[in-house]
């Protein structure tokens, strides 16, 4: 029978690393293909790691709540089933960059440490997978720390721009230029960490001892007064918090409103919802109305379906909505509608609806919440009149739509004004104002606004 390795999955595009959330086998249970072994979270969605093979738990290589690269392997197999009539190892070949720890050995070590004799000296590599503290630190960001002199406690407070606040090293060769510009600074008490270093032959050996600086007094903890309740965040509201500040951080954020009137929305979604929902089996709501008229939008102002990166203006082609989905936790998630632009009426429906059920029911892939290129928020669900929404990056807009209420307006026609009772609608445009202007940014809210005020009240669908 074979040793099967289970490696952490490429859950989308941008993401490199996943959080171990559970464990749902431990070493000696058995498992069937496809059956989950474990549920792991990213910054996006969290997710399920089946079984590639039938057979047995030998070994798991990380604990609940550790960070874990893609293509690392976390846990072995033992299959039920022969490979090749002997007993091999699969395993799947990973960068040292990208492993935080349990290396395999090889079986032919020996010969290596034979052959190793008559390579040159080569300097040791530090090997460090992952420290005490508030952060994950990668092999390649503490070689580097190890080679500088950057003592353990120097590296926390190092700001991070990768995942869940990540020093990479972009971001420590940047501290180290910053720091040789600056006079030294005295340290009140030190003491020295050794690092373990692994040699080409595989030995491990006691190498480089790095500064640690040790503060006089611990910190204390806060203290709050009065009759409080202390509730710590869970992993979500985390990344939101994170997310929303740094997107205030990014962008010049600018928000312009406008009302209008949906008056003929109202009443033809009145008027079809019924036959609509016993012919496709689906509710009918507001939002793919206002999702057509976005898209139809968006193609007369390109620019605001657009991504900034350093100076360049990448306008993308491509539209896909991203839908603001409030969770029964009161956590958001935002699930995209991929090529929008190409489904008619029925098909955003059903898209929405789907993409809904499957956030509130913790049933989302990692690829629903990427490539999102223009977002809208529903802030009405809630009975909000209007909101100013932070931009979802790397987007340059966020429409948010306000409750339907019913009020008197003043009516022009021909034959003059009247007041009537109408059905009004407040919309909010927050916008990156780095490269969509007031001008833009309110041309394409007000032709938005203009859309709806003008659906078309006879339509069949």
């Amino acid at each position: 029978m074979a040793i099967v390795d289970l490696v952490m999955p490429k859950l989308g595009e941008s993401i490199m690393e996943a959080t171990i959330l559970r464990w749902n086998k431990k070493p000696g249970d058995h498992v069937k293909v496809d059956e989950t072994v474990l549920e792991i979270a990213t910054d996006k969605v969290d997710s399920e790691v089946p079984s590639s093979v039938e057979g047995t738990i030998v070994e798991l290589l990380y604990n609940e709540n550790d960070v874990v690269p893609i293509d690392a392997v976390i846990a072995r197999i033992q299959s039920d089933g022969a490979a090749n009539g002997v007993n091999d190892i699969i395993q799947q070949s990973v960068p040292n960059e990208s492993l935080p720890g349990n290396t395999p050995v090889s079986s032919n070590l020996i010969d290596e440490e034979a052959a190793a004799a008559d390579v040159p000296y080569q300097p040791a590599r530090v090997v460090m997978p992952k420290i005490t503290g508030s952060r994950f630190y990668s092999p390649l960001v503490l070689n580097i720390a190890a080679n500088e002199g950057i003592s353990l406690s120097e590296l926390e407070h190092i700001p991070g721009s990768g995942n869940e606040g990540r020093v990479t090293k972009k971001d420590i060769l940047q501290w180290i230029a910053t720091r040789k510009q600056q006079p030294a600074t005295e340290v009140t008490a030190a003491t020295t960490t050794s690092i373990p270093a692994v040699t080409s032959a595989g030995e491990t050996k006691t190498a480089l001892a790095i500064p640690v600086s040790v503060p006089d007094e611990a910190p204390k903890a806060t203290e709050y007064t009065g009759n409080v309740e202390i509730v710590e965040m869970d992993r979500m509201r985390k990344m939101i918090a994170k997310h929303m500040t740094e997107s205030k951080h990014t962008s010049a954020h600018v928000t312009s409103f406008t009302e209008c009137d949906v008056t003929g929305i109202v009443q033809w979604r009145e008027k079809i919802k019924n036959e609509f929902e016993k012919r496709e089996g689906e509710k009918i709501t507001y939002m793919p109305l206002f999702i057509e008229a976005i898209i139809k939008c968006i193609k007369k102002f390109p620019w605001v379906n657009a991504s900034v990166d350093g100076d360049k203006i990448i306008v993308r082609k491509d539209i896909n909505i991203g839908m603001a989905t409030a969770l029964p936790s009161g956590n958001l998630i935002v699930p995209v509608i991929k090529e929008a632009d190409y489904l008619n009426l029925t098909g955003l429906t059903k898209k929405i609806n789907g993409l809904a059920n499957a956030a509130r029911s913790n049933r989302l892939k990692p690829d629903d919440t990427q490539g999102g290129t223009f977002t809208i928020t529903n802030v009405g669900t809630f009975g909000s009149l209007m909101g100013t929404p932070i931009i979802n990056q790397p987007q340059v807009a966020i429409l948010a739509i306000g409750a339907i209420k019913k009020r008197p307006v003043v009516i022009e026609t021909e034959q003059g004004d009247s007041i009537a009772i109408r059905h009004m609608m407040y919309l909010s445009l927050s916008y990156d104002h780095r490269i969509v202007d007031g001008a833009l940014g309110a041309g394409f809210l007000t032709a938005v606004a203009k859309e709806l005020e003008s659906f078309d009240s006879s339509r069949t669908i």
